[in-house]
């Protein structure tokens, strides 16, 4: 997979790219970044990006030109005809771990992270081909939620985690959350790991890890049973859980 970024802020991203699993990943080949100023691609002498708003208002806008002609230059130079251009708003599609999945997929991925006010709208309408919101506030610029999609993605491509189990098991990958965890010692400080854990029975571990991630979800996060298709059997425990809770 190839990731672009275009940003104002490129210094922000060595860091993150050159640690843990992002930079196994770039040393695996799995990946390749590139951080772009488009500053760089502005046709003035000042190389301003930036403009005041038609019709007035507070802040500045970034103009369609640097945008345009950096991501025309990162098509041209990529292998793939289709990359997906990807807007970082807050006005976007709040981001999710099936979206994770779905970029995993992508061979090019091209990230925008604005500053100022906002984008000039024929941005939006004539080069991204999404606009992604990593939640609901504002950030200062787009290049802190450039990060955390690219984590979330790049973790995702093939033998980058080394067990390929360990995605699938992801809160939110099943559509409900991830089940306890529990290491060495099996008593910490009188603080004991569930007796069937070290059972060695992996029938009765897989049953209790299913109903705890099922409690867990139903405790901390109950909307997420609304878009869930429960099984016959989930259904029974999550009625005893409910039970326990009354």
């Amino acid at each position: 997979m190839k990731i672009d970024v275009l940003s104002l802020f490129p210094e922000m991203f060595p860091g993150v790219f050159g640690s843990s699993i992002l930079k196994k990943a770039a040393e695996q080949k799995a990946v390749s970044y590139q951080v772009v100023n488009f500053r760089t691609f502005a046709d003035n002498k000042h190389q301003t990006v930036d403009d005041y708003p038609y019709g007035g208002g507070a802040g500045m806008v970034l103009k369609p030109q640097p945008i345009f002609d950096a991501v025309t230059h990162l098509k041209e130079q990529a292998e793939s005809d289709k990359p997906r251009v990807i807007l970082l708003c807050p006005q976007g599609k709040t981001y999710n771990q099936k979206m994770a999945e779905e970029l995993a997929q992508e061979k090019h991925l091209i990230f925008i992270c604005g500053h100022y006010e906002g984008y000039d709208e024929r941005i939006r309408e004539h080069v991204i081909t999404d606009e992604i919101s990593i939640g609901d506030y504002v950030l200062t610029g787009g290049e802190l939620g450039a990060m955390v999609i690219i984590d979330s993605v790049v973790r995702l491509l093939p033998k980058v985690l080394g067990n390929e189990e360990s995605h699938m098991r992801d809160s939110f990958s099943t559509g409900l959350l991830e089940h306890p965890h529990y290491t060495r010692p099996a008593d910490f400080r009188g603080m004991k790991v569930p007796d069937v854990l070290i059972s060695g029975n992996h029938r009765l571990i897989d049953e209790w890890r299913a109903k705890e991630s099922l409690r867990r979800t139903y405790e901390r996060r109950p909307d997420l049973l609304e878009k869930v298709e429960l099984t016959d059997e989930q259904k029974k425990w999550l009625h005893e859980i409910e039970s326990l809770k009354k």
